[in-house]
């Protein structure tokens, strides 16, 4: 007769991330660190597990996963491994754009291609003038490039925002048909070596009219642009928590865990963690709700701030792991093959996401700014 399960995880889902994708993932991304190339392996796993098409429909092969089930999946991957927490979800962003916005049959093209293991990317970091859509339906064409295209020469389904004559329109690009000229000389990074965060040329590059995305204007619609920011907030949280990890760990290498000077260090840190993790998620549960019905007309600035909010409190909190962890262990400590190092580094390169300081501008101003009365963050 078996016994029923037992222990403190009995009776709870399994985790989105299963234990051997992960393992698998960390066991890869010293050596990606060390030779900076693409960790093929980390998706080649991630695919096995069905973790390409998880956020698509059920009906066109996924779980339909969004929203906080999302975070968590992409704070696993952070503690696992940034820079692929990184290429993922830019590949979940690119498929949540063609499902928002684009037609029935593009998003069940992209599923197969998902399912088929094409990754998929926003790039839309880019150099003056940027890359720009030219010429009339039937003859269309891109002009310029893209920076900081990350996993390049191995996301295969780019989804590229370019200016066009009636505005900012999305371009996804297969790459059999339009690679574009790489430049991989670009990326000298500091951490996060294994994205290949590559420049890319595009000019000339063919465009037919099913590679467009929806409308101009599209992908800058808010909330949803500015909520993207809640997907990377979730994977640097993951790299803090892979940093806290390794500092314990080396701690307790040298016996050292039960000092209080260290235990008040990182009392602090998990103050600031988890602090900031309960404002995403809370920012996550304010985007979920959002009437898309009344998105035209409702004013999506009190939201905004709110994710500027749990922004700065995660950029505040990761770095405060950082500067932890660097203490704690000291110089012997940040010498390979420890991982603290590569840890850190990673960490610090995916914290410098664009306009910190604009974030923080937005959360003082819209405290200063409120009422009199109440709570500036309550819901209106």
């Amino acid at each position: 007769m078996s016994r029923p399960p037992s222990g403190p995880r009995a009776g709870l889902p399994a985790p989105l991330l299963p234990a051997p994708v992960a393992a698998a993932i960390e066991a890869e991304a010293a050596a990606r660190d060390a030779d900076g190339t693409f960790p093929a392996a980390s998706f080649g796993a991630l695919r096995e597990a069905g973790l390409l098409t998880v956020t698509l429909p059920p009906a066109l092969g996924g779980r339909g996963l969004g929203g906080l089930p999302l975070l968590s999946l992409l704070r696993a991957l952070g503690r696992a491994s940034l820079p692929v927490a990184r290429v993922y979800e830019g590949h979940v962003n690119a498929l949540a754009l063609v499902r928002r916005y684009g037609t029935p049959a593009q998003l069940a093209r992209a599923a197969q291609d998902a399912a088929q293991g094409h990754l998929f990317g926003v790039w839309n970091t880019e150099d003056g003038p940027g890359l720009r859509l030219e010429g009339e339906p039937g003859g269309l064409h891109l002009m310029g490039g893209k920076t900081f295209a990350s996993g390049l020469g191995h996301v295969t389904r780019p989804l590229l925002p370019a200016e066009g004559a009636g505005g900012r329109v999305m371009v996804l690009l297969p790459a059999e048909r339009e690679p574009g000229v790489p430049d991989l000389e670009f990326w000298q990074p500091l951490g996060m070596r294994a994205t290949v965060s590559g420049r890319v040329d595009y000019g000339g590059a063919r465009v037919e009219p099913g590679d467009l995305i929806g409308q101009p204007g599209d992908y800058y619609r808010q909330p949803e642009f500015g909520g993207g920011a809640l997907r990377f907030l979730a994977a640097q949280l993951g790299g803090a928590d892979a940093v806290v990890a390794s500092a314990r760990a080396v701690l307790r290498g040298l016996g050292r865990a039960g000092d209080d000077v260290q235990r008040l260090r990182f009392a602090e840190v998990a103050l600031r963690l988890e602090g900031a993790w309960q404002l995403t998620r809370e920012a996550a549960r304010r985007l979920e709700g959002w009437p898309e019905a009344q998105s035209a007309e409702r004013d999506p600035a009190p939201l905004l701030a709110y994710v500027a909010l749990a922004r700065t409190a995660t950029e505040d909190a990761c770095l405060l792991a950082c500067e932890a962890a660097e203490r704690a262990v000291g110089a012997r400590g940040l010498l390979a093959p420890q991982p603290t190092e590569r840890l850190v580094r990673d960490l610090r390169m995916y914290l410098r996401q664009p306009a910190p300081d604009a974030a923080r501008l937005l959360v003082g101003g819209w405290v200063l700014e409120a009422g009199d009365a109440g709570d500036p963050w309550e819901e209106g």
